[in-house]
């Protein structure tokens, strides 16, 4: 987990779609949002925040290949101590472990 989170910044993500799709509503809570193809607008609090993504190119690991997934995120109307709230539960939710 980070300790700040700027207005807009952007991830690289190692998962397929669906599986994004499948993990952003608890991710989100219980901010309303709305999808729009591969964009969700959601409203936080004073403020909203604006998620984008895009299909890469897989992650190749010797025979291993991982996918990826491109997301932004741009925060309007929160101060960095809103937007660490949101991104510190949002975060936990998008976690994924291995061993």
């Amino acid at each position: 987990m980070q300790a700040h989170y700027a207005e807009t910044f952007e991830r690289d993500m190692g998962c397929t779609e669906a599986e994004w799709l499948g993990w952003l509503p608890a991710a989100l809570g219980d901010h309303a949002w709305q999808r729009s193809g591969p964009s969700v607008q959601a409203r936080i609090g004073p403020g909203s925040l604006q998620i984008d993504w895009r299909p890469a190119a897989p992650r190749v690991l010797g025979s291993a290949r991982i996918p990826r997934l491109l997301v932004r995120f741009a925060f309007a109307g929160l101060d960095d101590g809103q937007r660490h709230a949101f991104m510190k539960r949002f975060d936990v939710y998008m976690q994924r472990g291995g061993g």
